[in-house]
């Protein structure tokens, strides 16, 4: 193996393993929100706002953020990114008054923001065209990685020694991802680069970005996106509560049942670009339109089937995460990416997590009010309808297969146009 090709495995590795571990510290409040709720500590509708929170302030992040890691060291920009992450994690466990939560959980948000772009601008640089669409696919696995790392470790703690240990467990992970980006995440630069200066370097940056703006294909699919992440965030935010509340699993066992979505998403995130780059010839058009309509299937069984179906649950939450392991990987970048000139990977991405991410703060705000606004005490123990939140998440993953059937025509007229 030549000193590239392991530098090359090293970027790999450090992307998908550090970007893994950012989600550890993004997604370790939807572990503990039972256990807060329980303790007194937030109601339904707080969470719902913090949550929104992070959402916010990923989206704005995402779109500045992308931007800028075009234009800098993305080993450093990364790291520095992801320690702000774990420290903001470490700190919410000493029980701060609930505004100082709201605006330390945006905080998170916004450094949260910096991981993809970054991740996605080394691939681009050090993987090029040239089976592309297959690396990003493997990187994309980073979302399972932490997802179930974060659904069977952070769940596993805050069972054991209680919801403020689930944070210090999620910020020392964090700083393990730090050291990784650290040792493993070399910069690129092209013979191109090499031969301009920095003034020019930068106005042709700008130049492809502004071009990225202009494209309305990529605010389509940014839109699509957006809707597919409120679903996925349905989920992923309310998923454990939801098992909890309506079918009555314990915390341990919720934890689990989404873990599963977050391991087969795993195999759909792999499986995605390897599938389009060798039987579509890069083309993932008609398999992001089939995978949306898997995954508006598997929300309607988690949803509508009632409690003591268990193997049923399994059932939906294997189609759920491979369903959302293409979309993440499709939808959520690689699309876009893919029509995007290179030195603007981080803008485009930018455009998509701007309208991701938005939504999911929407919907965790709507899903927040909705849940405590027809929840009843009878003897003492909450009771929840949660008929209008099923109606609410089902309409969005219609919304998102309806654009990329809008999608998927315009690419088959642009297809013959071109003939």
């Amino acid at each position: 193996m030549t000193k590239e090709q392991r530098t090359r495995q090293g970027v790999f590795w450090a992307v998908t393993i550090g970007y893994g571990l950012f989600y550890v510290c993004r997604l370790s409040i939807n572990v503990l929100k039972k256990a807060i709720v329980d303790d007194g500590f937030l109601t339904e509708s707080e969470l719902g706002i913090i949550g929104s929170a992070l959402f916010f302030g990923y989206a704005v992040g995402k779109f500045v953020n992308g931007f800028l890691a075009d234009r800098v060291n993305v080993r450093y920009f990364m790291s520095a990114a992801l320690l702000i992450c774990a420290i903001v994690n470490a700190v919410l466990a000493l029980k701060v008054p609930f505004l100082v939560f709201v605006i330390l959980w945006a905080v998170n948000g916004w450094f949260q923001s910096a991981g993809a772009p970054c991740s996605v601008i080394s691939l681009k640089r050090w993987f090029g065209n040239n089976g592309f669409g297959t690396m990003y696919g493997f990187w994309s696995a980073s979302h399972n990685i932490g997802e179930a790392i974060t659904f069977i470790v952070t769940a596993f703690v805050v069972g054991a020694l209680g919801w403020q240990m689930g944070f210090l467990s999620a910020a020392g992970m964090g700083l393990l991802g730090v050291v990784i980006i650290l040792l493993l995440l070399k910069p690129f630069q092209s013979g191109e680069e090499q031969n301009m200066t920095e003034e020019e370097k930068q106005k042709n940056i700008g130049k492809k970005q502004l071009m990225v703006l202009k494209t309305p294909i990529i605010w389509v699919l940014a839109l699509s996106s957006g809707f597919m992440y409120m679903a996925r965030y349905a989920v992923n935010s309310w998923g454990i509560f939801y098992f909890e509340a309506e079918k009555g699993y314990s915390v341990e066992n919720a934890a689990l049942l989404i873990s599963i979505s977050s391991v087969f998403g795993i195999i759909g995130t792999v499986g995605s670009g390897l599938v389009s780059d060798k039987l579509f010839h890069g083309d993932r058009t008609l398999m992001a339109f089939l995978t949306s309509a898997m995954n508006l299937f598997s929300l309607m069984l988690f949803l509508f089937v009632p409690a003591g179906y268990y193997w049923v649950d399994i059932i939906a939450m294997v189609l759920f995460g491979l369903s959302i392991g293409v979309l993440i990987c499709f939808l959520g970048g690689l699309m876009a990416v893919d029509i995007a000139p290179t030195e603007a990977a981080g803008a485009t991405l930018g455009i998509i997590g701007m309208a991701s991410y938005a939504a999911a703060g929407l919907q965790d705000i709507v899903s927040g009010y909705l849940i405590e606004g027809r929840k009843v005490m009878v003897d003492g123990v909450a009771q929840y309808d949660f008929s209008a939140i099923r109606l609410f998440w089902i309409a969005a993953a219609t919304a998102s297969l309806a654009l990329l059937i809008y999608i998927y025509i315009h690419a088959r007229r642009k297809a013959k146009t071109k003939q």
